[in-house]
């Protein structure tokens, strides 16, 4: 454990275990927040709206919930308050590719506001994505299996949930098992992704970049890699977390490097994640 204990020190974080509330996001598409509100607190199912998103609340219930009519009907969707973060920062106005899609929590999240485009590699997480979008009554939604590197339609807004190693809150064991080779493969992946959400970019397109890792060869290494690399500038973003790092392993990162957010577990009760706004110039 001390390989990681010893890094997260360095980056201002510490390895700490905390369960995360679980949440809930509302399909504005079928029910507004209080219609939803009003329906599960008649089954004595306790709601605390999540104070930095729009449609969440966090559930405490004696029976789970996933039994629910409400939860068959679509209603509402199953997805850690870190897990939506990433739509809002994105914010869409029109046409939006949904680059690792699968099983659908942020694609049927960004489908309440404009049409998306979802692709997916893993045949088994493409179907699962298809059975939320039909519970929720998705019809705004094109789901492909297809590589996002293969995709060569430009568009206004990307959203790039990229692949990654995970976090120790994730996953039994992750510490254990995490290496540096692990997260550099990882990293090696997230680059070769982002370098192709940015060619897929118009002019003053939008780019939201996220993983649910906390290790910055997955985050900020990325970012650095994108602002040497492309004509991006980082755009400041409001949500909960610490700053992005600026410097770290004896690197020195770009400023605005502090324009992204990190979510540590036990400083937001949520799973870790990271998430930095990119615009094309």
């Amino acid at each position: 454990m001390s390989f990681l204990t010893d890094r997260y020190k360095e980056m201002g974080g510490e390895v700490k275990f905390v369960h995360s509330k679980r949440c809930i996001r509302v399909n504005t598409k079928k029910i507004s927040v209080e219609a939803l509100k009003t329906r599960l607190e008649k089954k004595h199912i306790e709601l605390e709206k999540v104070p930095f998103l729009k449609n969440a609340f966090f559930v405490k219930s004696k029976f789970n919930i996933v039994s629910s009519p409400e939860y068959l009907l679509g209603l509402f969707y199953i997805q850690d308050a870190a897990s939506q973060i990433p739509g809002e920062v994105l914010n869409p106005k029109s046409l939006t590719l949904d680059m690792c899609a699968a099983p659908g929590s942020k694609t049927t999240q960004l489908c309440e506001k404009v049409p998306v485009v979802a692709v997916d590699s893993n045949k088994d997480r493409i179907i699962a994505l298809e059975n939320n979008l039909e519970r929720l009554g998705i019809d705004n939604c094109i789901a492909y299996l297809l590589d996002a590197r293969e995709v060569n339609k430009k568009f206004d807004y990307i959203l790039l949930d990229a692949p990654c190693s995970g976090n120790y809150i994730l996953e039994d064991g992750w510490l254990k098992k995490t290496t540096l080779k692990r997260i550099e493969e990882r990293s090696y992946l997230q680059k070769e992704l982002i370098s192709k959400a940015i060619s897929l970019l118009n002019k003053d397109g939008v780019l939201v970049y996220s993983t649910c890792s906390l290790e910055p060869e997955e985050d900020e290494f990325v970012i650095q890699f994108a602002l040497e690399n492309f004509n991006v500038k980082l755009e400041k973003i409001d949500c909960i977390g610490d700053n992005g790092l600026t410097k770290i392993f004896g690197k020195k990162l770009d400023p605005s490097m502090k324009y992204c957010k990190r979510l540590w577990p036990y400083k937001t009760n949520t799973i870790g994640f990271f998430v930095a706004r990119l615009r094309k110039c």
